[in-house]
């Protein structure tokens, strides 16, 4: 780490100095990306440092163009740094004295400009970071709505958000994490609505972290924050959609970007947050809230669907008369409950192997896992057909919950409780619902009830929950931000 001495050393009236830093501090003749020029303007020394790939060329070009053409126009040598500055035609041009931020900034795709005799440096703001277009991410997507989403562009992510939100209480801070990484993060909010001390510690937060870089970008970013390290639930909510990000800033939410990264930090979160989808305000009140339902439905089945059927399996006397149907007719040479973790592993499997399969193999690779693996594995007796139908179920429950996350989650909980059932039957199973319970109720997400409003329970919240409500009709913000300005209208 560099010493407090070192990052407080000031910018030399001496040229010679500056190039000696460069050299020896940032590999100036080592690395072949650091761009280097120096001109002679009005008999004084000029250098302008730049990182090529991260700067355009042309604006490089266009700069030594017009400090060249200040000798045919200029005179006076004592005001260079004045003439130089008003000949920049850049809309972003800013002073720094010492070393260490002039390092910083062209390490961050800035020009630096150094002028002979002048004990600081100019900065130009010429950024052209290398990325794709916005596009709508594949995990968000709807059938009507904006078809654009956040990229790995920072600078890109708060202006498609400063488009949809054209408030000027909005405020973009940024702030930089890492010492050798010096990682951009923005903390987005509305001033007027965000409550401050949500803001004030999540700034605190961020700024307290120390490390060297952050390797994962938002992740690494998150386990910074968040003060239970291994709690599978995710406490917080990330989305790469614009329009969400915008809503929850206009409900006292606070986002963070992370450069490099096309996810944005929603915080704080609750478990309910995870389980809504931008398509439920894409349709009609009424039928947003039928997708809501299916939704929770699916959720709902996804975690508890296998642990009840091997329950009913496994102990036949506690389903009625007309239910006895419910239970595999031929249990196979294997045990129930280890079908059910094979079964499960195995989707597992499929899907990694989905994720590093090129597209035009995946479809063939499904098609080859679900006839020839699932009909060969139920010939042989290795699986039961009924394990099929309830494992299919449940992995298409884990597939509709719209946070990834949150379905990971939900899969651990639903193998324990699946091996609670499996070795101590009904208690296994009433003591792993139970302490499921206590265990989701307990948590908190940045000091927030993550099961609010359930527990604590509120009303009001809770049907805005269970029904998608007609905009109009909510007219307050969630209490559970804390929100400055509660009431949604002017």
């Amino acid at each position: 780490m560099q010493t407090s001495k070192e990052k407080k050393m000031s910018i030399s009236p001496h040229i010679e100095d500056t190039y000696a830093y460069m050299e020896k501090r940032v590999g100036l003749k080592e690395s072949y990306d650091l761009g280097y020029r120096e001109t002679v303007v009005l008999n004084r020394r000029i250098q302008m440092y730049y990182v090529n790939g991260l700067t355009d060329t042309s604006v490089v070009q266009e700069i030594l163009k017009v400090m060249v053409e200040v000798n045919d126009n200029e005179s006076e040598s004592d005001k260079i740094g004045e003439i130089i500055e008003n000949r920049l035609v850049h809309q972003q041009v800013e002073h720094v004295t010492t070393m260490d931020e002039a390092v910083d900034e062209v390490l961050s795709g800035l020009i630096a400009v150094f002028i002979d005799g002048k004990d600081y440096a100019q900065i130009i703001d010429v950024r052209n970071y290398p990325g794709r277009t916005p596009e709508e991410p594949d995990t968000e997507k709807v059938i009507r709505g904006s078809r654009d989403g956040y990229t790995e562009n920072i600078v890109e992510n708060t202006a498609l958000t400063r488009r949809r939100l054209r408030d000027e209480k909005l405020r973009n801070v940024m702030l930089k994490v890492g010492e050798r990484s010096k990682t951009d993060v923005c903390l987005t909010y509305i001033e007027d609505v965000a409550n401050p001390n949500l803001v004030k510690y999540l700034k605190d937060l961020i700024e307290k972290i120390e490390v060297d870089g952050l390797s994962m970008s938002d992740k690494s970013l998150e386990e910074f924050m968040l003060v239970k390290k291994w709690n599978i639930y995710p406490l917080v909510r990330y989305t790469e959609r614009p329009d969400v990000a915008t809503s929850h800033l206009l409900e006292g939410h606070v986002i963070i970007f992370v450069d490099t990264s096309p996810s944005a930090i929603i915080v704080p979160t609750t478990f309910f947050h995870h389980m809504q989808h931008a398509e439920e305000y894409r349709q009609v009140p009424a039928i947003g809230t039928c997708i809501r339902f299916i939704r929770f439905l699916a959720v709902l089945a996804a975690l508890f669907l296998l642990p009840t059927w091997l329950l009913f399996a496994v102990e036949p006397s506690l389903l009625p008369e007309k239910l006895s149907f419910i239970g595999p007719n031929d249990e196979g040479n294997v045990p129930i409950t280890v079908q059910i973790i094979i079964a499960t592993i195995g989707i597992e499997f499929l899907r990694m192997a989905a994720i590093h399969t090129p597209t035009p193999l995946s479809t063939a690779m499904g098609l080859i896992a679900a006839v020839l693996i699932g009909e060969i594995a139920i010939e042989v007796g290795l699986f039961s057909p009924e394990v099929i139908l309830y494992i299919s179920t449940a992995a298409i429950g884990n597939y509709v919950t719209p946070s990834y996350e949150l379905s990971v989650a939900n899969k651990v909980i639903t193998v324990s409780l699946v091996l609670a059932v499996g070795l101590f039957g009904l208690p296994g199973y009433m003591i792993g619902i139970t302490l499921y319970i206590l265990f989701i109720v307990q948590i908190r997400s940045l000091r927030t009830p993550y099961m609010w409003p359930l527990l604590p329970f509120n009303f009001k919240a809770m049907t805005h929950i269970i029904l998608r409500m007609p905009v109009p009709y909510t007219k307050h913000r969630p209490s559970i931000v804390h929100p400055r300005n509660n009431y949604r209208r002017p």
